[in-house]
């Protein structure tokens, strides 16, 4: 596969990307070795939260980065294991092993489902090929994007509620989420003081460093820096021995005794010592069970919708706005979780985390994403003794942050301002998604957004069908007349016909006025598409809404044409 094209234009006072594929090695390089360093203790960390090995998590960045590299065009977007895939992954590993071992011990049964997770993984693979091919990029546009919100947020609420305890040093209790976040203050005064000291300095760098760095101290990734602080603490504690000590315990009154150990280190197999114990194969008796075609879905759908909704939004980040082809991304998506998921390693996305970073730090050409990987390979081939020393609450304490920036509370209040109606979809995935899952969390979603259309007025025909008619005015204008509703389930539509347009017209005029109905994702989607075509010296131009209410004072908020006003024919 080429470079993409190293005559693309950027802005003026951006350098020309270099011609050849050698062409910009040394700040793809550069960029490389600092994403390397966020992402090898989140790669670790994320597989060990999903139930696999953390080598897992490492393998399947370095696949990504080779493969994904060869196959996709996406230029800045960097593949790996994603914190928002730890709750269907350990899902799957959980109830997998609990349907196929029922007799096995704790260890046996939880190798079990990780192997039966690999035979789900090696199918959705090999769905998200055929995506691919169908050309089924634009699955990412179908689904609502305050459901998808706040699925993202409940995995957030999901995450911080196990790695907690990560942090504290303390186990888990099993329950379901909604359990765990309840038994939160019960844990913390039986936390373990020495481990919750790690932890909570990790906690300290990861939220206190990005208030106060000025300067290039700006640019030293967080995730080093718990490192560099965690590492010497746990070689302090001396977390390498098993052994107790007794600490006075303020919860208590009185002196209490502790166990620390390596089993608070990461377990890091040495590679090339022991090459079997490395990797792992897939069971696929999964797949004819009802629990593993759910994780098949969950696997296939929710992985290749929040790989395509971070490679989009990084094409929108790149500097020399380069265009992604999404199907080919999704094609190479699936190459390379088919063949991680051969050898044990977790599924990827287009991490978008790692992605801006990736940019930050000057990264041109995808092969970024390539020397990320071979840096990772290289490091736990090398220095695997340096990967044990790791303290499993500074990866607990990095998860925990990457669940709070899921469910921030600024994600909550951006919602509330868009409209009340959105926030009760969003809250409502939340709660639905914490009391069940993943799956039902966004039918529910789902569901209370096509509840809402109905209430406002929507038609029930235009849930799926997107009326219209295009009337060309001269050479160069075309108006496209919407009837209805022009809502999330239909925008599939109204975007072709758009698109279509757009190639023959340098104006296009969408007509909004005869619809009853104009919902938030079609707002936000617009506005998206206005800007892109804009790129290419083209007009979106959007009229007719005067006449409608919008349901907040948001700019992006959905428009509803007040009862008793009448549609205008014609």
């Amino acid at each position: 596969m080429s470079e993409p094209a190293a005559n693309a234009t950027p802005p003026a006072e951006l350098p020309p990307l270099e011609p050849g594929p050698l062409g910009n090695w040394r700040n793809d390089l550069i960029a490389g070795f600092l994403v390397f360093l966020i992402a090898m203790p989140l790669c670790l960390g994320i597989a060990k939260a999903s139930g696999f090995p953390p080598i897992a998590g490492i393998w399947t960045a370095v696949i990504g980065g080779v493969l994904c590299c060869l196959f996709s065009n996406s230029a800045l977007t960097i593949k790996g294991p994603a914190a928002g895939l730890i709750v269907i992954v350990l899902g799957a590993v959980t109830e997998l092993g609990a349907e196929f071992g029922p007799d096995l011990d704790d260890a046996g049964r939880a190798y079990l489902g990780y192997q039966l997770a690999l035979g789900i993984g090696v199918a959705a693979g090999v769905l998200q090929i055929l995506f691919g091919l169908v050309r089924a990029g634009r699955i990412a546009d179908f689904f609502p994007l305050t459901p998808v919100h706040g699925m993202l947020a409940s995995i957030g609420l999901i995450i911080i509620g196990k790695q907690a305890y990560e942090v504290l040093g303390t186990p888990a209790p099993k329950g379901e989420p909604l359990h765990l976040l309840a038994h939160l203050p019960w844990a913390v005064p039986h936390l373990n003081p020495e481990i919750a000291i790690i932890g909570g300095v990790s906690l300290a760098i990861l939220f206190g460093v990005p208030l106060v760095a000025r300067g290039w101290f700006k640019r030293v990734p967080t995730q080093l820096l718990v490192l560099l602080v965690a590492v010497p603490l746990g070689l302090y504690f001396d977390l390498e021995h098993e052994h107790t000590y007794p600490f006075y315990s303020g919860f208590t009154g009185h002196e209490e005794v502790y166990e620390v150990g390596p089993k608070f280190l990461v377990n890091m197999p040495n590679v090339l010592a022991e090459p079997a114990s490395a990797f792992a194969f897939p069971d696929f008796r999964g797949l004819a069970t009802a629990t593993g075609l759910k994780y098949l879905v969950l696997f296939a759908l929710i992985g290749s919708l929040e790989s395509l909704l971070s490679a989009k939004a990084i094409e929108l980040l790149d500097p020399w706005k380069r265009k992604t082809n999404f199907d080919r991304d999704l094609l190479a998506v699936g190459v390379a979780n088919t063949v991680a998921a051969c050898v044990g390693a977790l599924p990827m996305i287009s991490e978008i985390v790692r992605s801006s970073a990736n940019i930050t730090n000057g990264a041109r050409t995808r092969k970024a994403n390539l020397f990320h990987g071979l840096f990772l390979l290289a490091f736990v081939l090398a220095v695997p003794h340096l990967i044990h020393e790791i303290p499993l609450a500074a990866l607990g304490a990095m998860l925990v942050y990457t669940g709070f920036k899921l469910a921030s509370p600024k994600e909550f209040v951006r919602t509330y301002k868009v409209g009340s109606e959105q926030f009760v979809i969003f809250v409502g995935t939340i709660i639905a998604t914490l009391a069940t899952d993943l799956l039902i969390g966004i039918l529910v979603g789902i569901g209370l957004k096509f509840g809402y259309h109905l209430w406002n007025g929507a038609p029930l025909r235009s849930l799926f069908r997107c009326p219209l008619v295009v009337v060309p005015e001269g050479d160069d204008t075309v108006v496209v007349v919407v009837r209805d509703a022009a809502v999330f389930s239909n925008w599939l539509t109204l975007r072709a016909v758009l698109l279509d347009q757009a190639a023959k017209y340098p104006t296009v005029v969408l007509d909004l006025s005869r619809t009853v109905l104009v919902d938030h994702s079609v707002m936000e989607k617009l506005h998206e598409l206005a800007a892109a075509l804009a790129e290419e010296e083209r007009t979106l131009s959007i009229i007719g809404l005067e006449g409608h209410k919008p349901l907040s004072s948001h700019p992006l908020a959905a428009r509803r044409r007040p009862a008793g006003q009448p549609v205008p024919v014609g």
